[in-house]
């Protein structure tokens, strides 16, 4: 998130936060795709992570974008910690570790997605290169330890820090050394929310098999194809992970504005200022917890929609549905993830079939194979197949959704070309972590260096 919300309308009561989430029903003319990546950024020299200070450092980075791009700076505590887009069309931000980020603006194609994309990475390449600076596209930091990992200087990166070890043990790893791409995605009513979020928590460890990209820790192999997907299994389970009251068949709005009352908070901003709260839930703030605490110690509706953006759900909801599942990756997986989520999700006669093939899927089976997805990627069991198996079928569930779309650019192509990429990881049967695998084993020497050349944007 590129910039923390600042509401200052009181909260009267717990229907007003439903009513937050209800007002992203949007008819479906309205309907967006919203693309976010990021990227490790690092010197060429050595392959050495980028700090955030010096001139040749990421805050350089930022002021020759903002100069570039004409974009207003986002400051905490007198430094340049992002940019966004003047009336609100993408954002850039920075994650903990340094991870450059990219927040798409709303687009209607998937066309539109990866000209953005071509153009943001051009964009950054012209202003780093010269100071010796790539990008990495992958899912997870293959060389650097935790203590090697640069910190950015952003306020609710340090509570967060600070609070991360008390609830989990991956959290330090999640923030500092993970990459993802996500698509958010619009509903047009609770009903059709409620489709889209019980069939995309259900596909999301397929999700996370597919852009599986994360095999390698500190120099080496860490015996896992999605390192990323396996640090999501114990961060903060109070606030992450797949939600078993999701697959009600009554699920609504309510129900997750209840859970998301009863997550720990990370902070407030009053003044300017970001005041440590994980002490207290959002529902102990209702009811006046920190009344004693801080400058106007009453919730606001710009506190709820931080709150919601703290909460880190395989899919999350705001006014909008989050994507969460995928590693970080190459150019081309940018724009595949979200042509298959918009094939999926977008075509009424898609979202169909796809509910129908995992209508009988129950939350413990899906837990299992989002369990079982980080070691084995795409050969990872699902009843009496393989998630391989499984995504022949969701993938040409996909496609149709594309082809009905009739999306097409200027040369006449539809937006289905954008799955060749995931085409080729289900019919050669190895992801992109077992190719990168075999790689160090055989032609890259039992080095990791190289991923930096062939990975690198």
């Amino acid at each position: 998130m590129a910039r923390d919300t600042t509401d200052f309308r009181p909260i009267e009561g717990v229907d007003e936060l439903v009513e937050h989430l209800a007002e992203g029903n949007k008819p479906r003319d309205k309907w967006r795709i919203g693309t976010e990546h990021e990227k490790f950024p690092f010197y060429v020299d050595g392959n050495a992570p980028v700090p955030y200070g010096g001139e040749r450092g990421i805050r350089a980075i930022l002021e020759g974008m903002q100069t570039k791009l004409g974009w207003d700076p986002i400051i905490d505590d007198g430094r340049i910690i992002g940019l966004v887009e003047p009336t609100g069309q993408g954002a850039i931000s920075l994650e903990p570790g340094g991870q450059f980020e990219l927040s798409g603006a709303p687009l209607e194609t998937i066309h539109q997605t990866c000209r953005e994309g071509n153009a943001h990475l051009a964009q950054v390449r012209e202003i780093a290169e010269p100071m010796g600076i790539r990008f990495l596209g992958l899912g997870g930091s293959p060389k650097w330890s935790l203590a090697e990992t640069p910190k950015m200087p952003k306020s609710r990166y340090e509570i967060m820090t600070r609070y991360m070890p008390k609830v989990g043990t991956k959290g330090l790893d999640m923030m500092y050394r993970t990459c993802t791409i996500q698509v958010n995605l619009d509903f047009e009513s609770e009903a059709d929310m409620r489709r889209k979020m019980q069939v995309s928590l259900k596909l999301q460890p397929l999700s996370t098999a597919l852009f599986a990209n994360s095999p390698f820790t500190e120099s080496r192999p860490n015996g896992l194809q999605s390192w990323r997907g396996d640090i999501w299994r114990d961060t903060d389970n109070q606030r992450s992970g797949l939600l078993e009251f999701c697959f009600s068949p009554d699920f609504g709005f309510a129900d997750y504005v209840e859970w998301a009352l009863d997550v720990p908070m990370y902070f407030v901003i009053r003044d300017g200022r970001y005041h440590d709260m994980t002490h207290i839930t959002f529902r102990q703030f209702m009811a006046g917890a920190a009344r004693n605490e801080v400058p106007d110690g009453l919730p606001t509706m710009g506190d709820w929609a931080n709150h919601l953006s703290t909460l880190f759900p395989d899919v999350r909801l705001k006014r909008f549905l989050e994507m969460r599942g995928a590693d970080g990756g190459p150019w081309r997986r940018i724009c595949a993830l979200p042509a298959f989520w918009v094939g999926l999700l977008y075509d009424e006669a898609a979202l169909d079939a796809a509910e129908a093939l995992t209508a009988s899927w129950t939350y413990k089976e899906v837990l299992a194979m989002r369990n079982a997805v980080p070691e084995l990627g795409i050969a990872a069991p699902f009843r009496n197949t393989t998630l391989r198996e499984i995504a022949r079928d969701v993938m040409a569930i996909s496609r149709t959704g594309l082809k009905n779309r009739g999306k097409k650019n200027r040369d006449g192509y539809d937006e289905t070309s954008f799955l060749n990429t995931l085409d080729e990881v289900v019919a050669r049967g190895t992801t992109s972590a077992e190719e990168m695998l075999s790689a160090y084993h055989t032609r890259w020497g039992g080095s990791i260096e190289p991923v930096f050349m062939e990975y690198a944007y």
